[in-house]
This record gives C-alpha cells, sequence and structure tokens, in this order.
C-alpha cells in the first residue's frame, strides 16, 4: 500500500496544506513565506527521501513562531496518517551528519510518546529571514503532532548556517531509517506491548 497523506491544519493564524509519500524521491514544493526554512523543509524532504508539498500561510506580519510551530505540528500529524499501524517499520532511526566544521547527531523513535531535546548553542538570531530560536519549536510541534521523541545535538561546529542545517539533514536521514519498512518484520507492531 502507498504510504500518504494529506493534511489541511487551518487555524486562526495559520492555513497549512501538506501532501506527504513516504516512498518518494526526494522531490518538494515548499511555500512557508519563510525562505531560509523553506530551504530547510526542502532538505528534509530530500535527505528523508520523501515527496513533500506545502504551502502554509500563516501570520508573519505578527510572527514566524506560529506559522513554524504549526508546520512541524502538520508534519508530524501527516508521517502519523502516512504510517498507518506501524507494522513492519523500523521504528527508530538516528544519523550523524558532517556539514564542513559542524556536527549534528539525530535520534528518532515513533514509538508513540512524544518528547524532544534540541541541544545547540546557535550564535546568530537570524540566518537569512529565519528566526533560529524557532528550530527548536519545529522539532517540539512535530514530536508532539508525531508522538515521537526527537533528539538533536550540535557536537561542534562555528556556522549558525551549517548548524540548523546539519540538524535537519541528520532529522532527515534519522527519520528516514524510522519509518523505513523490514521485509522480515512486515506484519509485525515493532513493540513489545503491542500498541504504539
Amino acid at each position: 500500500m502507498p504510504r500518504t497523506a494529506k493534511i489541511h491544519r487551518k487555524t486562526k493564524e495559520t492555513d497549512i496544506s501538506i501532501r506527504l509519500n513516504l516512498d518518494g524521491r526526494g522531490h518538494a514544493r515548499i511555500a512557508t513565506g519563510i525562505r531560509f526554512f523553506d530551504h530547510m523543509l526542502e532538505l528534509v524532504a530530500r535527505h528523508g527521501a520523501v515527496d513533500l508539498e506545502l504551502n502554509a500561510r500563516g501570520d508573519l506580519d505578527v510572527d514566524q513562531h506560529h506559522t513554524v510551530e504549526d508546520v512541524g505540528i502538520a508534519l508530524g500529524q501527516a508521517v502519523t496518517k502516512a504510517l498507518g499501524t506501524k507494522r513492519g517499520i523500523l521504528r527508530a532511526g538516528y544519523f550523524l551528519m558532517p556539514m564542513d566544521e559542524t556536527l549534528a547527531a539525530s535520534a528518532v523513535d515513533l514509538g508513540g510518546r512524544p518528547f524532544c531535546v534540541v541541544n545547540a548553542k546557535i550564535s546568530s538570531a537570524r540566518i537569512g529571514d529565519f528566526q533560529t530560536e524557532l528550530t527548536e519549536d519545529f522539532f517540539q510541534g512535530f514530536a508532539q503532532a508525531a508522538r515521537a521523541n526527537v533528539h538533536l545535538r550540535v557536537l561542534y561546529g562555528r556556522s549558525s548556517h551549517h548548524q540548523i542545517e546539519a540538524m535537519f539533514k541528520a532529522f532527515a536521514r534519522a527519520l528516514r531509517f524510522a519509518v523505513a519498512r523490514d521485509k522480515r518484520l512486515r506484519r509485525v507492531l515493532p513493540s513489545t506491548k503491542g500498541l504504539l
């Protein structure tokens, strides 16, 4: 079965539409009104090997927070919907991503319990048009909606751009492993509890 999802999330602050194919080829069409954030989401599609169409309109005249956080929530909802029962998936993945002078690590577990830890000291308040402190809000939103553990850490690095980009790439690669299917266990739920 194809692992796809369509999500439309509309609040008084944002209007977000997502089409996701977990078994894609890394194609992306992203428009959030925040160009650097668009680029990070394009990286998630490419490095996560998912096809992602995402259109977000938010109250950017107020702040970027609502848009960035709600995109994380909507993406988490889309991943959950596309996974269905979660039978046969690897469930957890991790990745260590170098980017020039920066090294970032990510671990993702789609085990049904939301928790997010981001350990990074980003020195720049903005990269291009993006408020860097919102990086954590995006991942928090994703973790809550996907009911996933998401851990991200920048081990070292000088460039704030590289640090954030390495985190998004590491997250995408870790998620790619977590959603991957194991043919030997295609009918098995990856939990001894019998519930995810």
